[in-house]
C-alpha cells in the first residue's frame, strides 16, 4: 500500500505558466495569441485561455466558506436545495387554486400568484389558498403596488385564523414601484412611502420578503451581465436607504429585500454574476452595521431569460433555459423560475409548463445539483470571473450612486437609455452574426413554417398601453425579433423564394461556401437547394432555372471565381438574382462586370436579406 503521506503525481514536475504559454505559442504557429486565445467580454475585461492557482493569490473571497460572510460561496452550508417555482396568472381564484394544488403534486414547492388589486379581498385569498399548506412551501404574491399593504394585512390575518406557524412561513410580496418607472414610464415614486407600513404589516411573518429588486426586467431587455449586476446593487441600496431613513432598523430592512434576477445563456459568466452579487451586496449591507451577518445575505430568485427565446425552432429554447437553470443552480440561488419554451408566441400550454418544471426536477433528482454546496468554488476560471465581474459591477454601482442614486437615474431615464442602448447593440450584433441565435441567424431549420405562430407584442414605449409620459421605458424586443419579422414577411409572400447553390470547382471550398450560404439565406425563410457540384457553369445555371430558382448562388474557391463567376453571371442574364459566396480577391473585377451581390462572414445578414426581399418584391 502506498504511503498515506505520499502525494498523488508527486513524481511529476508541474509545468510553469511560462511553459504553458510557450507550448501554446508553438501550437498557434505564429498566429496572434491575443486575437486567437483571449476572449474580450461584453463586460469590458479579458478572459485568458487558462488560469492557475497563482492567479487567485490576491482574491480574499476565495478563502471564505459557504454560509459565511461575504457569502460569495452561498448562504447554505450543508446542501444546495432551491425552491422549484411556478407562477400563475390569476383570472379566477378557484381555477388558480386548482392549478396550484395540481402542480404542487408534480414537483413544485414554490408558487407565484399574480392578480389585479381589484380582485383582492379576504374571501379571495381564502379561496386562492384553500388546501395549500404554506408551512411546507414558499408563497409569492404580485399585485398592484398600491394594494401591497392591504395584501400583507389580509395574509397575516388569514394565516392566524388557520393557525399556521407564522415564524415558519416563507414567501414574498412583490412591492417594487421602481420597476413601474422602468417598464411603464410612470412616476409612482410617491407609492414608496408605503414601504415602511408594508414591512410593519409583515412583522409577524419574519420569513416573508416584501421589498423586491426586479432586475429580470433588465435581463429581458437585453442588459449585459455587468449592467444587471451593477444596477441590482444600486436598486437594492436605494430601497435599503429608503427603509432605514423611514425608521426601519437596518437588520430588519435588509432581511426584507429580495432580488428577482434574470439568467442568460452565458453559462460561466452567469455563475460568476450570482456569486459576485452576493459578495458585493454583503459589503453594502455591512456598511449599515446590521446586528448580524445573516442580514448581509442576498436572497435571489432566478428567472431564465425571455430575451434570447425564439418563435422559430422554439424547442431550442429548452436548450437555452436548461443551461441557464444549471448556471443558477450551480451559483446557489434560492429559487428558480424556468420560462416555458413557448412564451414568445402564446400563453404557455400545460405541456410547456410541465417541461419547464421537469427541467429543474431533472437537475435535482437525476443530476443531484441540490446535494453539493458551491460546486464552482475553487475553479480557477470561475473564481477569476467572479472577481472580474464584481469589479465591473461595482464600478457601475458607484457611478449610479454618484449620479444621485437608482431612483433619480430611473426618473431621468438614464438607466432605461443605457439598457436600451445595449439592446440596440445586441440586435446589431445579431444582424451581423457577431452574436449567434441558434435556429434563427445560425443553423435555422430550413423546412420550418410558422404555422400561425405570431410573436407576442413587446412592451416598448410606443406600443404599451401606458398613459403619456416623458420618462423613457425599457424596450424588451427579443434579440430574434428582427429576423422573425423578416421570415414572417417571406412566408406571407405569394411564392417562397428559392435559392439554388451553383457549386463548382474545388470540392472543399464549394461545399463549405454552399453550407454557409444555405444557412445565411434560410434565415429569411427561403427554400435552399444544395448540390453535389456541376462540371460547367452552363449546366449549373440550367439546373437552377429548371428548379425555378429566384436566387442563384455561385459557390467555389477564391481563385476559381476569376474563371467561373463572370461567365455564370452572363449566362444567367438576369433571369434570377445572382450572388457570389465569399469575398474573393477579384471582387472588384466582378463588380466591374455588373455583379452586385456578395455574402460572406462580414456581411450584415439581416440588412442583406431585407435588401434581397425588396429586390424580390416581398
Amino acid at each position: 500500500m502506498a504511503n498515506k503521506n505520499e502525494k498523488l503525481f508527486s513524481e511529476f514536475q508541474a509545468p510553469t505558466t511560462e511553459e504553458w504559454l510557450a507550448k501554446i505559442e508553438v501550437d498557434l504557429k505564429g498566429a496572434d495569441f491575443q486575437k486567437k486565445m483571449v476572449w474580450r467580454t461584453n463586460e469590458g475585461f479579458n478572459v485568458q485561455p487558462f488560469y492557475r492557482r497563482e492567479d487567485l493569490k490576491d482574491l480574499k473571497a476565495v478563502n471564505s466558506l459557504p454560509g459565511e460572510f461575504p457569502f460569495v460561496r452561498g448562504n447554505k452550508t450543508d446542501n444546495n436545495l432551491w425552491y422549484v417555482r411556478q407562477n400563475i396568472n390569476v383570472e379566477d381564484a378557484k381555477t388558480a387554486n386548482e392549478k396550484a394544488l395540481d402542480i404542487l403534486n408534480k414537483g413544485v414547492d414554490s408558487l407565484g400568484f399574480k392578480f389585479s388589486g381589484k380582485m383582492l379581498s379576504k374571501a379571495f385569498i381564502a379561496e386562492l389558498l384553500n388546501g395549500i399548506l404554506p408551512q411546507y412551501i414558499e408563497l409569492n404574491f404580485t399585485t398592484c403596488q398600491r394594494h401591497c399593504v392591504e395584501l400583507a394585512q389580509i395574509l397575516v390575518e388569514y394565516f392566524k385564523e388557520q393557525n399556521y406557524p407564522l415564524a415558519e412561513l416563507k414567501g414574498s410580496i412583490n412591492f417594487d414601484p421602481i420597476s413601474k418607472i422602468l417598464s411603464k414610464g410612470h412616476d409612482v415614486s410617491a407609492v414608496l412611502a408605503s414601504s415602511k407600513q408594508l414591512v410593519e404589516a409583515l412583522a409577524e411573518l419574519p420569513g416573508y420578503k416584501c421589498i423586491n429588486v426586479n432586475t429580470v426586467l433588465l435581463n429581458n431587455s437585453g442588459a449585459y451581465i455587468y449592467q444587471e449586476l451593477g444596477y441590482a446593487l444600486a436598486w437594492g441600496a436605494e430601497y435599503l436607504n429608503l427603509l432605514t431613513e423611514a425608521g426601519i432598523e437596518a437588520t430588519e430592512a435588509a432581511k426584507r429585500i429580495k432580488f428577482n434576477m434574470g439568467v442568460s445563456d452565458n453559462y460561466f459568466m452567469e455563475i460568476a454574476k450570482f456569486r459576485a452579487a452576493r459578495l458585493l451586496w454583503a459589503q453594502i449591507v455591512k456598511q449599515y452595521e446590521p446586528k448580524c451577518d445573516c442580514a448581509c445575505q442576498m436572497h435571489v430568485c432566478a428567472y431564465t431569460s425571455e430575451y434570447n427565446q425564439t418563435v422559430f425552432d422554439s424547442y431550442v429554447n429548452l436548450l437555452r433555459s436548461q443551461t441557464e437553470t444549471m448556471s443558477a443552480a450551480i451559483a446557489n440561488v434560492d429559487s428558480i423560475v424556468v420560462t416555458p419554451f413557448d412564451t414568445p408566441y402564446e400563453k404557455p400550454t400545460d405541456f410547456a409548463e410541465r417541461i419547464a418544471r421537469n427541467q429543474q426536477l431533472l437537475l435535482k433528482e437525476e443530476a443531484h445539483f441540490d446535494k453539493l454546496v458551491d460546486v464552482a468554488g475553487g475553479s480557477y476560471t470561475i473564481e477569476h470571473l467572479t472577481d472580474a465581474i464584481a469589479q465591473e459591477g461595482w464600478k457601475l454601482f458607484l457611478a449610479v450612486e454618484e449620479a444621485g442614486g437608482f431612483l433619480a437615474e430611473s426618473l431621468n431615464g438614464n438607466i432605461q437609455n443605457a439598457v436600451n442602448e445595449s439592446n440596440k447593440k445586441r440586435h446589431a450584433d445579431a444582424a451581423k452574426r457577431k452574436e449567434f441565435i441558434l435556429g434563427t441567424n445560425q443553423f435555422p431549420n430550413f423546412n420550418e413554417k410558422s404555422e400561425g405562430k405570431q410573436p407576442l407584442q413587446a412592451q416598448c414605449k410606443n406600443c404599451c398601453n401606458a398613459e403619456a409620459t416623458d420618462i423613457p421605458v425599457l424596450c424588451n424586443d427579443r434579440m430574434a425579433s428582427d429576423f422573425e419579422t423578416l421570415r414572417l414577411s417571406t412566408e406571407a409572400a405569394k411564392k417562397q423564394p428559392i435559392a439554388f447553390m451553383l457549386t463548382i470547382g474545388n470540392l472543399a471550398m464549394r461545399q463549405a461556401r454552399a453550407q454557409f450560404s444555405c444557412n445565411f439565406l434560410a434565415a429569411a425563410g427561403y427554400k435552399v437547394i444544395d448540390n453535389l457540384g456541376f462540371q460547367t457553369v452552363e449546366e449549373g445555371v440550367d439546373a437552377a432555372l429548371a428548379a425555378d430558382a429566384d436566387i442563384v448562388v455561385i459557390c467555389s474557391s477564391d481563385d476559381e471565381y476569376a474563371e467561373y463567376a463572370i461567365p455564370a453571371f452572363q449566362y444567367l442574364n438576369g433571369r434570377a438574382m445572382y450572388v457570389v459566396a465569399g469575398a474573393p480577391a477579384c471582387s472588384e473585377d466582378l463588380k466591374a462586370a455588373g455583379i452586385e451581390n456578395f455574402i460572406n462572414v462580414k456581411s450584415n445578414q439581416l440588412e442583406t436579406l431585407k435588401a434581397y426581399n425588396a429586390k424580390l418584391g416581398i
